[in-house]
């Protein structure tokens, strides 16, 4: 109610109405119905795109943990984003409305270590968006509770039913799929009717699915209005290439390790490639100058570096090859992505003298997190500072040489939730204790740093949020302090939320 009556101007005739509406579900309020007359006002409230949006959350099970980008990728495909502003992706809209629908209280965010990467529907509200489904034929649902009458026209399906029953297949056998736009399939793929038999097909959702290998994907190209394919795991490892006659496709999400279609590169309305599985990535690429997010892939050549220099609008990128990234070309690059929200290198390896980035000059002002691995900096760079990295949620990187004021600098970032710090010290034999003063890390909840010689210090006041601390302490240089100084106190007592330490006590060869 609360978050309702926020969305209201203060116009008294606008709060009478809210009352007036409501005052009959008040009645009773242990009457389920009453109460989903309060929660239907709040679904009627909202203006016709929002509820379409809230209404395809029916097409995930109960209790489902719902990525949040997967969720906003779907709703574009269906078309139910559109009349962004100048320089606002249809994403970043439909960010905008999944915000919305927070604010109102009717999806749940899920939290990671820094940031809402999925969400949740509450069981009641879930009961009125199915119901609210089959009223309005929004969308049809198969699972082991719900018996569907064969004469229905459906427009979205989702196959939720594990068991996969001779029953369930003949009522999926009788429908008509001509008129069908979506279908998300969680864990019935068997039940998933032929694929010729779909006609005007937007969305093919198919990532909760083992594909086997008598499974043909031979008609794919054939979906010729496909905006979204997910496909699952992939026997054998092949996308076929006619994919590439999906003109119209803006996302292509596959678990499986193969190589991407030579000829995705002609696929302009792509806007999101997702692999798990890092494929190199062919030529071509450059060609998708829509494209906003690319992951997990690997570049294996300079050539596609430079192709890949057309691709301005990233705010995703997920990348595990080496060779390529200690070219400087890469780090000029990055200084052009003025619209990145997230980069991860994983499985880089890299020798003392090839630190990549140190490059890397000027920071994406929208950037949430960078997640390194063991690339990174010589030195903290001066573009990681709070006036630059306002959004900063989450650092994972490598440092040769941290000193005690750019740990300071890191404790004023507004945002950070997230450290993960590997340090060159313990090889260098840099004496370095690090001191969190009060009022620094506002918001940080993990703290990880490894590979310095001495222990933190706490001061009262530090870290107010930090929950887990994972640190290295080195035998020899801890004894010395206590020696030096008759004992050492790191301050834990002043982490007033602190619920997990893990310390690592090496001891190193003098």
């Amino acid at each position: 109610m609360a978050s309702l009556l926020a969305l209201k101007g203060r116009d008294k005739l606008e709060w009478y109405k809210v009352c007036d509406s409501v005052g009959t579900g008040l009645e009773n309020n242990l009457d389920v119905d009453n109460m989903r007359k309060i929660l239907s006002f709040s679904y009627y409230d909202m203006p016709s795109h929002l509820r379409n949006c809230l209404l395809y959350l029916s097409m995930f099970p109960k209790d489902s943990s719902i990525d949040k980008s997967h969720l906003i990728l779907l709703w574009i495909a269906e078309g139910f984003i559109q009349g962004t502003k100048p320089g606002q992706s249809l994403f970043e809209l439909g960010e905008s409305y999944l915000n919305e629908l927070i604010n109102r209280s009717l999806v749940q965010p899920k939290y990671n270590a820094y940031d809402y990467m999925s969400c949740r529907v509450h069981d009641m509200v879930l009961d009125l968006l199915c119901s609210l489904s089959r009223e309005e034929n929004f969308a049809t649902t198969l699972n082991d509770a719900v018996d569907l009458s064969p004469s229905m026209k459906v427009r979205r399906l989702s196959l939720q039913n594990s068991t996969a029953t001779d029953a369930a297949a003949l009522q999926v056998a009788n429908m008509s799929m001509e008129q069908v736009r979506s279908v998300v399939c969680q864990s019935a793929f068997k039940l998933l009717p032929a694929l010729s038999s779909f006609r005007v097909l937007r969305v093919l959702d198919l990532e909760e699915c083992n594909i086997s290998e008598d499974s043909s994907l031979e008609k794919l190209g054939n979906l010729v209005h496909l905006r979204y394919l997910g496909l699952g795991e992939i026997w054998p490892r092949l996308l076929p290439e006619e994919i590439s006659n999906l003109r119209f496709l803006q996302t292509l999400v596959v678990d499986y390790t193969g190589n991407l279609p030579s000829r995705i590169g002609q696929l302009k309305d792509l806007i999101c490639i997702r692999v798990n599985g890092k494929p190199d990535v062919p030529k071509g690429i450059g060609n998708l100058t829509s494209l906003e997010e690319l992951s997990s892939i690997d570049i294996d050549s300079i050539e596609i570096l430079q192709e890949m220099g057309n691709l301005m609008e990233l705010r995703v990128l997920d990348i595990g090859n080496t060779d390529v990234l200690v070219h400087r070309s890469f780090a000029e690059w990055l200084c052009k992505l003025r619209k990145l929200e997230r980069l991860r290198i994983t499985e880089a390896e890299f020798e003392d003298d090839e630190l990549i980035l140190d490059d890397w000059d000027v920071a994406p002002k929208h950037i949430r997190a960078l997640e390194l691995g063991n690339a990174g900096f010589s030195r903290l760079p001066d573009w990681m500072k709070p006036l630059f990295l306002p959004h900063l949620c989450s650092l994972e990187a490598y440092v040769e040489e941290l000193h005690q004021e750019d740990f300071k600098i890191l404790g004023d970032l507004p945002a950070l939730r997230s450290l993960d710090l590997r340090l060159g010290h313990e090889w260098a034999g840099l004496p370095r204790r690090f001191t969190a003063a009060a009022g620094s890390f506002p918001c940080l909840s993990y703290l990880r740093m490894k590979g310095y010689v001495q222990p933190f210090e706490f001061q009262q006041g530090a870290m107010p949020k930090l929950e887990t601390l994972d640190s290295t302490f080195l035998w020899w240089e801890m004894t010395q302090i206590a020696r030096n100084s008759g004992g050492y106190d790191l301050g834990l007592r002043n982490l007033s939320s602190l619920k997990l330490v893990t310390g690592y006590v090496a001891q190193r060869n003098r």
